[in-house]
């Protein structure tokens, strides 16, 4: 028994550290959009969605009862396994954030967890009806629907507002949007809150059922809920400052109305998901929302490039984890070396990719620096081209301006490196 308690505590503890990694790596589906439009400065962004995620996280335990007794059959499933499934999401996550990647930390969880439950007790132990309905379905919908829902909120926004020329009008057009962005993206704290700390919920109390301490079924405990509470808003505001710079300058320019619609779909689509259960990916809901407000301006413009880097991510993420979580569970099942082998691995990986991160550090003085953007397909540049922004926005946007050859500078007449005229 001491051997199971000491196993158990060590699988709270990386369950928790998941948690934080969930945070930093999260924040930015709340707050990229505020700060890269400047409504917010970024400290007191972050700041603000880790009280919010706090907050959230004593808001709903439907998506933790998901997770802890709804994907994988609790019979069979060692402590071991709980394990090694955080092993290959932490890792994941820490390797998605040292690239700048906005990808899911469910899915790496959920990949974990599958993988890891595969090598222990093969694919009955796989409740397969659940993945599809509650994990893969939402997976592919929620982009879709917060994206179209953004694209069509980002229209009805300018198209309110085309009338609006009087100076004073337009200051105060555009400090309500950022009002609403600030109001916005404490929904999505929140909302993110109410989903993704949960899933550190699940992970414990079903960690906590195959080891005997609760009964199959059992809804997460105080203990539980708090301690998951205070490891993800930790972690939102530790900040994940090279998501952010992705999701707020890589994928689109935004402005304040475009970063207003964003938030609010996603947050009404995260909020929707929590209450029925459905344990979809913030990270998905709230990168769709971006590219939506993105292609709903006119002149506005999407990086192609960069978002099917993140559509790459998002489609390795369950097989990368579930690999790894597969190989942590083969280690464990060995036996106590196996399990020290695997811990040294995860600290060592997490550590190496620390220090790698250290070679270009991202954080809140220079996560709106945009050098090294990508060049404009020709379309993109076409179209930006053809559609001039709506009225009341800025006519010259910043793609325009750089596609226009600036004059050359006249030389002074007394200018001596400027050779003589020719009579």
């Amino acid at each position: 028994m001491e051997h199971i308690t000491l196993l158990l505590a060590i699988v709270v503890v990386t369950a928790l550290v998941f948690d934080f990694t969930n945070g930093f790596h999260d924040t930015a589906n709340a707050m990229a959009t505020t700060i890269s439009t400047g409504a917010m400065k970024p400290k007191t962004a972050v700041a603000m969605s880790a009280v919010l995620n706090l907050i959230g996280a004593f808001l709903s335990v439907e998506v933790a009862k998901t997770i802890s007794g709804g994907i994988v059959n609790e019979d069979g499933i060692r402590t071991e396994v709980i394990f090694a499934a955080l092993v290959g999401a932490i890792l994941w996550n820490l390797l998605t954030w040292l690239l700048g990647l906005p990808s899911s930390s469910s899915h790496a969880l959920f990949g974990g967890l599958i993988g890891a439950a595969v090598m222990s007790a093969g694919w009955s132990s796989i409740n397969g009806g659940t993945v599809v309905t509650k994990v893969l379905l939402p997976a592919i919908a929620a982009p879709l629907v917060a994206g179209i829902a953004a694209m069509l909120a980002t229209r009805l926004t300018y198209r309110i507002n085309r009338n609006v020329t009087d100076p004073n009008q337009l200051k105060s057009t555009a400090k309500g949007y950022r009002a609403g962005q600030i109001a916005s993206a404490g929904l999505v704290s929140l909302a993110h809150g109410t989903n993704d700390a949960q899933k550190t919920m699940g992970i414990i109390t079903l960690a906590l059922v195959t080891s005997g301490v609760l009964a199959p079924g059992s809804n997460p405990p105080m203990w539980v809920i708090v301690s998951a509470g205070v490891a993800i808003a930790l972690g939102t505001y530790l900040g994940g400052w090279r998501i952010i710079r992705t999701m707020g300058k890589g994928l689109t320019d935004l402005q304040p109305p475009q970063g207003f619609a964003a938030q609010t779909s996603a947050a009404t689509v995260i909020l929707a998901s929590s209450h029925l259960g459905f344990s979809l990916s913030t990270t998905q809901s709230c990168s769709g929302a971006v590219m939506g407000s993105g292609l709903g301006r006119k002149g506005g413009v999407v990086r192609w490039s960069t978002a099917t880097r993140m559509f790459v991510a998002w489609g390795l993420t369950l097989p990368a984890a579930g690999l790894v979580g597969a190989g942590a569970e083969f280690l464990t099942k060995q036996g106590p070396w196996g399990i020290a082998v695997t811990a040294v691995i995860l600290v060592g990986g997490s550590f190496a990719i620390w220090l790698a991160s250290r070679r270009q550090p991202v954080d809140h003085t220079n996560v709106n620096d945009t050098d090294g953007d990508e060049p404009q397909g020709v379309v993109t540049t076409a179209i930006a081209a053809v559609q001039p922004p709506p009225i009341g926005v800025p006519a010259a946007e910043p793609e325009l301006i750089s596609s226009i050859p600036a004059p050359a500078p006249a030389s002074a007449p007394d200018d001596p490196a400027r050779p003589p005229a020719k009579v």
